[in-house]
Formats: C-alpha cells, structure tokens, sequence
C-alpha cells in the first residue's frame, strides 16, 4: 500500500524499522486500515499484541493489595493488551489525508478489535505530545468508550546552540555541574585509553555488542522490548542511511555499545550497552554521551534526542523532556467506566521525582 512509506517518510523510524521490529523482536504485529467508500486508503495505524503487567509502575498504595491477590492469582492484573504504535519506540499516527478521520474512526473500533481478539486493555502507546490535538476525540464520546490521557515516561531532547563539546559545557551547564563532568572525564587519565569508531553495521562485534546491551536491559526497572541479532542484522541491511553503531573499545576489548538513527538533522539515541565491570569507575554513560554528542556536530546535526529513563545525569547534561502520553480504555463499556478512576494513577512518571526539576516538566501534563 502507497499509504505505508508515505504516512511513516517524515519519522526517523519510518515502515521499514515497523517491518523490522515485527518480523525479529517475536511482537504479534498488526494494522489498521482506514479506507473510502471506494476503497483508496486514506491512513494506517499499526498495532501489536502483548502480555504486561498493568501495576508495574502503580503507586505502593495500589501495588500492595495486588500482591496479597497475586499469591492465590498470579496472573491477575497481568493483560493481554492491545497496543497501537510501535512495540519498539514512540507511536505514530500513520496518516495519509490528515489524522482526525483516523482517530475518530478508532476510538471504538479498537474496542471492537480488542474484544475479539480477547484483549483485555487498550493502550494508545506513547505517542508524542504534539499528537494531542489529533488524539483528543479518544477523551470524548460515551463513557463506556472513554479513554484516559496520562503521562508516559518522556523521551529528551537537546538543541544545539554550540558548536563544541566545550562550547556546550561553557554555555549548557551550571558551574557545579561542568566540574563535576569535568571531574568524570579526568579519571580516563589514569585508565588505558578509549577508542570509539563509527559504523552502520556489525560484524564481529555483534556478540559482544549484544552482551554489554544485555548488561544494561538486565539492570532496567522498566523493560519491554528485548534486541537480538537479526533485529541489528536488519537494520544494517534495511537502514543503512540511518543506523549509526558506536564502538568504544579499551584494550581491544569492547566496552561499550551505542544504537543511534540519524534522520532530518538529528541523532536519536535508542540502545546502550555497558561493561559493568568499568562502567562505573570510568563514567562510561557520560563517555559515551560526549563522545555521540561531539561525533554529532562534526556532522552537522542539530539536535540529539534519546529515548526515556536516565533522567538523573539528562537532567544535569541539559536535556529537556520530550514529553509522551498514553490513552487507557478498558474494551467493556461499563468496566472502563468503573475503572477509569483507577487508571488515572498508572502513570509512571510517579517513580522518577527528578522529572519534575526539567525546565519544561509542565509540558507532561495532559492536555484539558
């Protein structure tokens, strides 16, 4: 269908990172298609099935009782649910003729679907805050077909204003905060050098690279997708324009891994891979961080963008939140209407108060 690339041309992972992600990360992958009376598409929206806890990120108030409940039921509150956007980043509204047909068109259709295919929620997954306007029919209509708006954990987002590493701790950070990066980066003084090289695709390095991501998924709070070899293998194949692997090696051994797009002007860091053996003592997360950033203006890039969580050290380096909202609804009218109260706490952002010390941390506020 022309609809496909076309809708997705303007986003860093355009249909075929969708098609990669369905064909090699074992997501149930599907699509919505919204045609004319004559049949000519007018949008497509992707959608996946799967299984997830729903308190994970609940307040200790509502994670209490559910682990007194989970002794006799151990899969209550753990769904089947159905997910529009994508199983591996943040949703897209796919459209080809403007998004307003194509969400009201789904509010209850997804409903219907959900029924059908016996999921027992449906979640809206992180679909960026400049998606609002298009996504506010979800919030109205009957009760029963109701969705509520919450806040999901926000990706972040530099500008750059400098045209140097130095220029940006100049210019970008407080006093405190430039001697204390200034401190991190003297420690690699003392330690065998570092060398980063640049790639689009993997060879060798593929098991050790999946072995230091490994590292960092195993240490995550919040975790969902899990990468392999064939979806690396993909995106060389299939993104080559696109995918950036960064290598940092000590010794010759590798130490550190980065998955980067590069699209429109800007680098998304997606993945990271760390040796915890010294990833600590040698600050690799900011090595790797100075290192992506200053790679990004030899480029010419304009900006770098990197996907949620970390927000402690993001906070310091002088990120700002880009923020992302999920839209909740329970595909049984009566039991959404019951339910929607409760689910107005699923946030997750309620686990990381440092995001409320972001410059633009009202912008996570759902929309009135």
């Amino acid at each position: 269908m022309e609809a496909w690339p076309q809708g997705l041309r303007d986003h860093a992972k355009d249909h075929r990172y969708y098609e990669i992600v369905a064909e090699t990360l074992g997501f149930d992958c599907r699509a919505f298609v919204l045609e004319d009376h004559r049949g000519h598409v007018l949008a497509i929206q992707p959608f996946f099935f799967v299984e997830q806890d729903l308190v994970v990120t609940a307040p200790a108030w509502i994670q209490a009782p559910v682990g007194f409940v989970r002794r006799a039921f151990p899969s209550f509150l753990r769904l089947k649910m159905l997910m529009l956007g994508c199983a591996a980043g943040e949703g897209s509204l796919v459209r080809a003729e403007g998004p307003a047909a194509l969400v009201e068109a789904l509010r209850e259709t997804v409903l219907r679907a959900a029924r059908a295919f016996g999921a027992k929620l449906v979640v809206w997954k992180d679909f960026p805050s400049g998606e609002r306007t298009a996504l506010k029919s979800l919030r109205s209509g009957p009760a029963g077909t109701r969705y509520v708006q919450i806040a999901s954990m926000p990706a972040t987002r530099m500008n750059f204003d400098f045209a140097t590493f130095d220029e940006y701790l100049e210019r970008r950070l407080s006093r405190v905060t430039r001697k204390s990066v200034r401190r991190k980066y003297k420690v690699l003084a003392d330690a065998p050098p570092i060398t980063m090289t640049v790639t689009n695709t993997l060879g060798e390095e593929m098991d050790e690279a999946l072995a230091l991501y490994e590292q960092v998924f195993a240490r995550s709070s919040l975790q969902f997708e899990r990468l392999n070899r064939k979806f690396l293998q993909q995106l060389s194949e299939r993104l080559p324009e696109r995918v950036r692997y960064f290598l940092w090696r000590q010794e010759g051994r590798l130490v550190a891994f980065s998955l980067c797009l590069v699209h429109d002007g800007a680098i998304y860091d997606e993945y990271l891979g760390l040796d915890y053996r010294i990833a600590l003592d040698l600050h690799l997360y900011f090595v790797t961080f100075r290192d992506v950033l200053t790679w990004a203006l030899s480029q010419g890039l304009k900006s770098y963008c990197s996907t949620p969580l970390s927000y402690d050290p993001k906070f310091h380096l002088g990120f700002d939140l880009a923020p992302l909202d999920l839209y909740f609804a329970l595909p049984w009218p009566w039991v959404n209407v019951l339910a929607q109260p409760f689910m107005r706490y699923m946030s997750p952002t309620r686990a990381e108060p440092v995001l409320a010390s972001f410059a633009n941390a009202r912008e996570m506020e759902p929309a009135l």
